[in-house]
């Protein structure tokens, strides 16, 4: 999972609730002329796209840019940009889910109803659906359903045969995303995107960006500061990606920390026996937990839930805890003989086996391995320690390995001088590891690192601990970083 997926995407049913509550003061009705004044009011701003993932009451505006920074009279593409509260308020926060490749125009809504009141009647909140994303211009790769069937083959190869077998799939995958993106692929990269983001600021007509960046969210940001540092205002960069290494050895990085974070959910379940029944110990669980991938390996549920499916519900609910009890809960029940909700989920993570804008920016952005040697060598090694991860997430970015456009040359963050940013990250995040983090802390002197304890991938706002969000909006009032580098307690667990 190199890709991070967005916290807010994977906490969208526990935070469902928040879409809808907040009445969104001061926009313009949706047929109105374009407001006058500066800020997102100097923007038109309107119904959002049929079918996007914005919540009702969100409005939405379209920004052209170039697709070839080079060429900025060249050819435009689209970005399609929300805003939630008043228009007229002071400060617009712009925010980036993660992913990459994840769709923002969703976000702006959610964000802007979860900041405390002292904060939202001094911000708007804009989000976007990054180029190549959703209702911005998108990276096609064509109907890939038919390449991946269910249920799949187990992640960890247990024949040469089965190896080649995924990498056929890996490779025409590829192979599809050229056929239908081949003039978008070469220029969906941060770099562009960090671009874009300068475009949607002069827009918004702000002489600075201050920005919100989540996950994969944090190296757009960075990127940005380091590409205009004086048009950087106040940036919280949360749950970091590590800046110093490419998307392919983070994956390597990632294989560990999801491992140590499945044993603290095996442990968590230990202490629920009573209610799950998959064990009394750490050792326990995991145990009834390999027991059934070999029970589904061998007769799948519902025809269609095999250990593959299974190891994607694990990963899947390592981003925080919050997921939990569904991933016991669906293990229980089908060792009582109710699949239900394994095949629930399964059928809920199936759609998003590929993600072309996400493989657009993973494949381009930083260079990958050709030879599938230098993979099987590096996976099978990785494996040794992460038995329950390695391959999944080589799989997951194996496309890349034959992808169809020119790798970009990634912007060296930290090369300048910066303003204060705040970075805050947990402990045990198996997506971004704390590691990566500290990386990026020295690499933008002046920073200032907050870590919580506990796991959960995406801290400010949506993981209910009051300490990591008393930082996150002090910085956003005042400018102010914390005096030293900081702690805060974890979440309970639920």
């Amino acid at each position: 999972m190199p890709s991070t997926p967005s916290p807010l995407v994977r906490r969208g049913t526990a935070v469902a609730a928040a879409f809808g509550l907040v009445t969104l003061a001061g926009l313009q009705a949706a047929d109105a002329a374009p407001a006058a004044g500066t800020g997102p009011a100097a923007l038109h701003w309107s119904t959002c796209p049929a079918g996007s993932e914005a919540p009702r009451g969100t409005y939405c505006s379209t920004l052209e840019v170039p697709l070839d920074y080079a060429k900025p009279d060249g050819r435009q593409i689209k970005l399609t940009l929300s805003v939630a509260g008043d228009v007229n308020a002071p400060h617009t926060l712009v925010v980036n889910p993660g992913g990459p490749g994840e769709p923002g125009i969703g976000t702006a809504k959610l964000v802007w109803s979860s900041l405390p009141q002292d904060v939202s009647a001094k911000y708007n909140v804009v989000s976007f659906d990054p180029r190549g994303v959703g209702a911005s211009t998108p990276v096609s790769c064509g109907d890939t359903k038919k390449l991946i069937k269910h249920p799949a083959a187990p992640y960890t190869p247990g024949s040469a045969a089965q190896e080649e077998a995924r990498r056929t799939v890996a490779r025409k995958v590829a192979e599809q995303c050229a056929a239908n993106a081949k003039d978008l692929l070469p220029y969906i990269t941060t770099e562009n995107a960090a671009r874009d983001m300068d475009r949607i600021r002069t827009a918004l007509h702000r002489g600075k960006l201050d920005y919100l960046g989540y996950s994969y969210g944090t190296r757009l940001g960075a990127t940005y500061a380091t590409l205009f540092p004086s048009r950087t205002g106040r940036m919280i960069l949360d749950s970091v990606v590590d800046p110093t290494v490419t998307t392919y050895a983070s994956q390597y990085e990632q294989d560990p920390a999801l491992q140590h974070r499945a044993g603290q959910f095996f442990a968590w379940a230990a202490k629920k026996d009573g209610t799950y029944h998959l064990g009394t110990t750490a050792a326990k669980v995991s145990a009834t937990w390999d027991a059934v991938r070999k029970k589904l390996d061998a007769h799948p549920a519902g025809g269609r839930a095999g250990s593959a499916e299974l190891d994607d519900l694990l990963a899947s609910s390592m981003y925080t805890d919050l997921f939990w009890s569904d991933a016991a809960q669906a293990v229980s029940d089908y060792r009582r003989g109710d699949a239900s909700t394994l095949l629930g989920a399964t059928d809920q993570l199936g759609p998003g086996a590929v993600s072309p804008a996400q493989l657009a920016y993973n494949c381009v952005d930083d260079a990958w391995p050709r030879d599938w040697a230098t993979w099987h060598k590096d996976t099978t090694a990785a494996a040794q320690k992460a038995p329950l991860f390695a391959w999944l997430n080589s799989w997951y970015s194996a496309p890349c390995a034959f992808w169809k456009a020119p790798t970009a040359r990634p912007v060296k963050i930290g090369s300048v001088k910066v303003p204060p940013v705040l970075l805050l990250q947990s402990k045990d995040d198996p997506a971004t590891p704390v590691e990566g983090a500290r990386r990026m802390h020295q690499a933008l002197s002046g920073s200032r690192l907050v870590v919580a304890g506990g796991g959960n991938h995406g801290q400010y706002l949506f993981d209910g601990n009051t300490c990591m969000d008393r930082h996150g909006s002090r910085y956003l009032l005042t400018g102010r970083l914390p005096a030293t580098d900081s702690t805060c307690p974890a979440t309970p667990a639920p």
